[in-house]
């Protein structure tokens, strides 16, 4: 035995004990000191083992850190047929996270008990893989092909309680103490004698799936995969499970794994879980730098916005006050967050204690004074410089010192505001993405003077709400809206060339992106960008660019809020249906401005839609606005739904080539004599040397 792993044998039952912080990963030596610990227990006194692990939780899931590292033995699989073929039955007691090889683990045990606040769960889907220890084939024994396909095609957690509604589990344990309670159930089964349960000797009725349940699965969850191949090979496994024996569905199930393991999409979505990690880390920031305490919140501003950050602070268990202009605006606000909750509690997620509980969280006023003794304040009005520089003068006077003064803008300059105050080392951007209490994304602003315990803190509480952080540093629109000006630009240009609205979407639907630019501009609203763009005097004054835009806010089509936009949308239903009239008004203006239309592929909409990103993205970097190119990969996935399975716009540059995206920029700027087209001084060089924006990040940092 080891450190990590022990054994010890207490009267008739041995105990295993897991002991590897901070989440008793299946590491080569958790691996190792387990399949000890079972074989050790099989010549001893014993005539039960109870598996428990230390600290917060139950084996967690796969060891991280081995990504992508040669193979050590022993192997998972190994392990577990041990513990299934164990002589002397074998109890899992689970706390915390039972995850991927974790809940594996526990399913290879012959019984599985767990407190009741445990989770169990098979998430590898959300790294473009599929459980390859044996969860496919054990859990729809257990649970039914139905919860089994649910569970593990979304990766979902399931609590404890509906675990063992369902078969997962086999009792929840009352007692506080995890391990008294398991050794007391494991004692129990010995007298009764139960039987040695294990699940390869069960099996699924095909009479319990329904004709053309697998094609109907396939289909529902290629609408949502989004570029993603992991869901039909989940599907794949989960047909194995039905018709065949459990050794050949384990057969299917590992050469489904491999594949998956070596395929791009997988790759770009371990990139994407390293990435949301290294995002949240400083660089410059040490380990240790203090925070501030955040026990209360104010949010300035009620609508739709602030409506949504007041209700990620109150699901955590923070006070929130939220401040209007006047009561009848107040009260407006908090009718829109009492409207959320209720609709989050129909649908099941939520029961009505919860929601009261919640609900007694968020507070009004219309008063400053009120706001006086509160940790942080989020600003979240509209756009507008000198309105928010005037909301913090405000705050500069009422807020005690030692406050966070946080502006929600989308673009605006962070230093002008910070600037209104006579405390700007206290000010900070919070960028919360709508809806704010759905979006995970948080683009934490650095302002030239924001202090570092600040920014400790501010990454702190971002985490605390759920949100997925990455650091910016003051410009234009910062790291996600500055690259996006590019993607939407082109969007528009394609439709003088002869694209139609639905062609362009489609195409970049087809990528994987949730929806379209064109849509998206309806979603948001086309008068947002029209009133954006007339601020902003440093644009060229080419009449061509987002001129579609342009013409349709003209014309009084703002996207859905007025039923028209680029396209036309049901009053129901609200969904799109292309528009002749826009069609027609699109031929118009190429013929004002003498442009040849013609027939667009596929492959040139995502050249001129992606890589204007992705030369933003190198200016980005090289100023030094973002720390890292999986920091812009980062805020793309969770905030603007590049697809995960592709990587973000930097990974997706790498894998494509740099040498690939500087030549197709050099043909545009040649074709449209642009200077919006001009190569990024940083793409060109790293082109020319045959490199990538991660050996670029590599060699900088040593």
């Amino acid at each position: 035995m080891s450190d990590i792993v022990t054994y010890e044998l207490q009267g008739n039952i041995g105990i295993i004990r897991v002991n590897s912080p901070p989440v008793n990963a299946l590491s080569q030596a958790v691996r190792q000191g387990l399949l000890d610990a079972i074989t050790t227990a099989q010549a001893d006194a014993s005539d039960a083992v109870v598996l428990s692990c230390e600290g917060r939780t139950f084996i967690a899931g796969a060891d991280i850190t081995e990504f992508g590292k040669p193979r050590r033995e022993p192997m998972l699989p190994q392990v577990l047929d041990a513990l299934e073929n164990s002589s002397k039955l074998v109890v899992a007691a689970i706390h915390g996270t039972a995850f991927g090889g974790g809940f594996e683990v526990s399913l290879a045990c012959h019984y599985r008990c767990a407190l009741a606040s445990a989770q169990v769960g098979l998430p590898e889907v959300k790294l473009g893989l599929l459980p390859g220890a044996g969860g496919t084939q054990r859990t729809p024994r257990l649970s039914g092909v139905k919860f089994a396909l649910d569970m593990i095609a979304s990766g979902n957690p399931v609590a404890a309680v509906r675990a063992r509604e369902v078969g997962l589990l086999d009792a929840i344990i009352e007692d506080k103490d995890l391990l008294v309670g398991a050794m007391a159930y494991a004692k129990q089964l010995v007298e009764s004698g139960a039987p040695m349960k294990r699940i390869r000797d069960l099996s699924v009725d095909p009479q319990s799936v329904e004709p053309g349940f697998f094609e109907e699965a396939r289909k529902k969850l290629a609408a949502r995969a989004r570029g993603q191949i992991a869901p039909d090979r989940i599907v794949s496994c989960i047909e194995a499970a039905v018709a065949m024996p459990m050794d050949e569905g384990l057969l299917r199930e590992r050469e489904l794994f491999i594949e998956l393991m070596q395929s791009p999409e997988s790759a770009a979505m371990r990139h994407i879980f390293f990435a949301e990690r290294q995002a949240a880390k400083i660089k410059d920031l040490p380990k240790d730098t203090p925070t501030r305490n955040i026990n209360s919140v104010a949010i300035i501003g009620g609508g739709t916005m602030g409506g949504g950050i007041a209700m990620c602070f109150a699901n955590v268990g923070i006070p929130v006050v939220l401040v209007e202009i006047d009561d009848e605006s107040l009260q407006r606000g908090l009718g829109i967050i009492r409207k959320n909750y209720n609709i989050t509690m129909q649908k099941g997620k939520l029961t009505e204690d919860k929601m009261a509980q919640r609900l007694a969280l968020i507070s009004g006023s219309t008063d400053y004074a009120d706001i006086a003794e509160v940790d942080l304040v989020i600003e979240a009005v509209f756009e507008n410089l000198e309105l928010k520089k005037e909301i913090f003068a405000k705050l500069d006077s009422n807020c005690k010192p030692g406050a966070i003064l946080a502006t929600n803008t989308s673009y605006q300059d962070v230093d002008a505001i910070a600037a209104a105050t006579s405390r700007p080392q206290d000010v900070v951007g919070m960028h919360f993405f709508s809806p704010a209490n759905v979006m995970r994304l948080l683009e934490v602003v650095r302002g030239e003077k924001s202090a570092d315990d600040v920014l400790a803190t501010t990454m702190r509480i971002g985490k605390k709400i759920g949100k997925v952080c990455a650091l910016s540093r003051v410009c234009y629109g910062f790291i996600g809206n500055r690259m996006l000006g590019g993607y939407a630009r082109e969007a528009q240009m394609l439709l003088l060339d002869g694209c139609t609205p639905q062609q362009v979407d489609s195409a970049l639907e087809r990528f994987g992106m949730a929806m379209g630019p064109l849509a998206m501009g309806d979603l948001a609203g086309l008068d947002v960008g029209y009133k954006a763009r007339q601020a902003r005097k440093e644009l060229t004054d080419d009449p061509k660019l987002f001129r579609m835009g342009t013409r349709l806010v003209e014309m009084g089509r703002y996207g859905q809020k007025t039923g028209s936009g680029f396209y036309k949308y049901d009053p129901e239903t609200r969904r799109r249906m292309p528009d002749p009239e826009v069609d027609t008004m699109i031929r118009r203006e190429a013929e004002k401005f003498e442009v040849q239309q013609r027939e667009v592929s596929d492959e040139e909409i995502h050249a001129r839609c992606f890589f204007p990103l992705i030369n933003e993205g190198a200016r980005i970097l090289e100023e030094g606005i973002a720390q890292r190119p999986s920091d812009i990969d980062t805020v793309y996935v969770f905030g603007y739904a590049f697809p995960a399975a592709k990587g973000g716009p930097m990974y997706y540059a790498d894998q494509i080539g740099l040498d690939r995206v500087y030549a197709s920029i050099c043909e545009f700027r040649d074709r449209y004599g642009a200077d919006y087209w001009q190569p990024a001084p940083l793409l060109e060089r790293l082109a020319g040397e045959g490199k990538t924006f991660a050996q670029w990040d590599a060699e900088r940092n040593g």
